[in-house]
C-alpha cells in the first residue's frame, strides 16, 4: 500500500468514543471444522440467522486494541498477542472454536492496512480502534452450541473514553448489583458480561458517577472491577496494588503498569484482595484502567450513600498515575524506548 494514502478529513482531536464506519473489515468462518482463509469485505452488515446461538444464547466474545501512529510514523500495536491469547481463553470457556494466532494477527493487520487513511495521525490524541471478534452463527434452537462460527475485525477511529481535556479524572459509584459470580464468566471478555452490567453503570451515573464499581459478588467487601475498566491503586505506604480475583478480566493494560510500577518505578507492587470500606482512607491514588480508558484517576468513590475524596482538594492527577501514564502512552506511540518489546508494527 502506498503510505501516503491522504488521511480522512476528519477533526481528530474532536473524535469521540465511538464507531465511525470505515472501508473494509475482515470475516473467516468456520464450517465443518475448520476456519477458510477470510478476506477482506466492504459491508458492515452481519447476516445472521434468527436461530444463531450468538442472539439467543450469548455465544460470542470480543476484543480491543489499538493501533497508534508513531512519533515517526510507524504504526504501532500494543501487546497484541495478548489479545489473541484472551480470546481463545473465551473462545475455550464459550464452546467456541479458537482463532488460530496467525489469522488473528493476519485479521488485524490486513484490516488495519486496508484502512490507512483512517488512523489518526501523531499527535491527534486519537487513534484507530480494532475490535476483533468471534460469533456463533447458522441455524440452531436448543440450548447448545453453534455449528457454524464468524470471526470478524473491524476498525473505527476514536477519541478518548472519557472525553476531557488531558487525563480525565473519574468518580465511581459501589453498585449493589453483582457483575459476575466468582466461578462464572468474569474473566473472560464476552458480551453478556457487559450486557449485566448497563443497569448498574446507568444507576451509578444517576447518583452523580461516571462508572459503576463492583465488589466481589460473595461478600461485597473487596473490589472487583469498574463497569468497563479494571483498578489500580496507589497506596499511602507505598505499595502500588490491584484487586486479586478470578471474575475480572485479565486486562492486558493493567498487567503492563503492574510491571511499569515494579520496573521503572521500583514500587512494591502486589496483587491482592482490597477491602474498599476498611481501606479507602489509605489510598493515595486510584485509577482505572483499560484499553479504551488508558488510565482514568478516580477522585471519588461513592461508599454506602457517602461520597470519599481520594485526591486533596484541588489535586486532580496524582503523580505516580501521571508517571504510568506518560510512559504507558509514551511507549504506545515510540516516544520512549519499548524496553519490554510490546510494541508490534504493522508494516504498510
Amino acid at each position: 500500500m502506498d503510505a501516503k494514502v491522504n488521511k480522512q478529513q476528519l477533526n481528530w482531536a474532536e473524535l469521540g468514543f465511538q464507531y465511525h464506519r470505515t472501508d473494509y473489515r475482515f470475516c473467516a468462518r468456520h464450517v465443518s471444522g475448520s476456519w477458510n482463509q477470510g478476506e477482506l469485505i466492504e459491508s458492515e452488515i452481519i447476516q445472521a440467522h434468527e436461530g444463531a446461538p450468538a442472539l439467543h444464547y450469548a455465544q460470542q466474545c470480543f476484543e480491543g486494541l489499538k493501533a497508534q501512529t508513531a512519533v515517526d510514523g510507524r504504526v504501532l500495536l500494543f501487546r497484541p498477542d495478548l489479545n489473541s491469547e484472551r480470546m481463545n481463553m473465551a473462545a475455550s470457556r464459550l464452546l467456541m472454536p479458537e482463532v488460530p494466532r496467525a489469522l488473528f494477527m493476519l485479521a488485524v493487520e490486513e484490516t488495519v492496512r486496508a484502512n490507512y487513511s483512517w488512523i489518526p495521525p501523531y499527535g491527534s490524541g486519537a487513534s484507530l480502534y480494532i475490535r476483533p471478534m468471534l460469533i456463533g452463527v447458522g441455524e440452531n434452537l436448543g440450548l447448545r452450541p453453534a455449528q457454524q462460527f464468524e470471526f470478524r475485525v473491524f476498525v473505527s477511529p476514536v477519541g478518548p473514553y472519557y472525553k476531557t481535556d488531558g487525563m480525565a479524572v473519574i468518580s465511581l459509584a459501589v453498585s449493589e448489583l453483582d457483575r459476575a459470580a466468582p466461578n462464572g464468566t468474569g474473566s473472560y471478555k464476552v458480551g453478556a458480561n457487559y450486557a449485566g452490567g448497563l443497569l448498574a453503570t446507568r444507576k451509578a451515573q444517576e447518583k452523580g458517577a461516571d462508572e459503576a464499581l463492583f465488589l466481589d459478588s460473595a461478600e461485597g467487601r473487596y473490589i472487583d472491577e469498574a463497569g468497563s475498566a479494571n483498578i489500580v491503586i496507589a497506596m499511602k505506604d507505598g505499595a502500588f496494588i490491584t484487586p486479586n480475583s478470578n471474575a475480572i478480566l485479565p486486562s492486558i493494560t493493567r498487567k503492563s503498569l503492574m510491571v511499569i510500577a515494579r520496573e521503572q518505578l521500583h514500587l512494591k507492587t502486589e496483587e491482592r484482595d482490597i477491602d474498599l470500606r476498611a481501606e479507602i482512607s489509605e489510598f493515595e491514588e486510584a485509577a482505572a484502567c483499560g484499553t479504551a480508558a488508558v488510565l482514568a484517576p478516580v477522585g471519588r468513590i461513592l461508599v454506602d450513600q457517602q461520597w470519599h475524596s481520594i485526591y486533596e482538594d484541588g489535586q486532580t492527577v496524582g503523580p505516580i498515575m501521571q508517571e504510568l501514564y506518560d510512559r504507558l502512552v509514551g511507549i504506545q506511540i515510540g516516544e520512549l524506548s519499548d524496553a519490554f518489546g510490546w510494541c508490534h508494527e504493522i508494516k504498510i
